[in-house]
């Protein structure tokens, strides 16, 4: 369990630089009209989404094996969980699952799109929500203890 642990944690901040990357070129290529290309473009958002729902399906697999996760739930009951355990157990997991649907939806509206500006628009919007619903449930006090 240990592994799947230190991989969680080391993946997230690969995951996040790779996103915070996508972000900025989409923001940078729609706002400076920029043509979509399948070299960069495409292949920047893709890694993104892949590293994503990797790092998703390491944390589902953490969350059933770890006394963090499910265990803490079902030990200890939604009403005794403290703030910090509600956080690994509950809003974590919860928020991260909706940050990657809308990542996902951002890949595949994009798709449907020939504009470039659509294209960039999408991806900026998509996937900046998604960092941003990802950043603000990170268990920050546990990453830098």
């Amino acid at each position: 369990m240990e592994i799947i642990k230190n991989l969680h944690s080391y993946l997230a901040y690969i995951v996040l630089a790779v996103l915070i990357i996508a972000v900025a070129n989409a923001l940078l290529g729609w706002l400076g009209k920029k043509d979509f290309t399948l070299q960069k473009d495409l292949r920047i958002s893709l890694f993104a989404l892949i590293l994503s729902h990797i790092q998703l399906l390491v944390g589902l697999i953490l969350y059933l094996v770890s006394a963090n996760g499910l265990k803490a739930i079902q030990s200890l009951g939604m009403g005794g969980l403290n703030a910090p355990a509600r956080l690994l157990a509950v809003e974590h997991p919860f928020i991260n699952i909706i940050a990657l649907v809308l990542i996902t939806m951002g890949w595949s509206r994009h798709k449907k799109f020939m504009e470039n500006n659509k294209k960039f628009k999408t991806i900026t919007i998509f996937y900046g929500l998604g960092l941003l619903l990802i950043l603000s449930r990170i268990p920050w006090g546990q990453w830098f203890s």
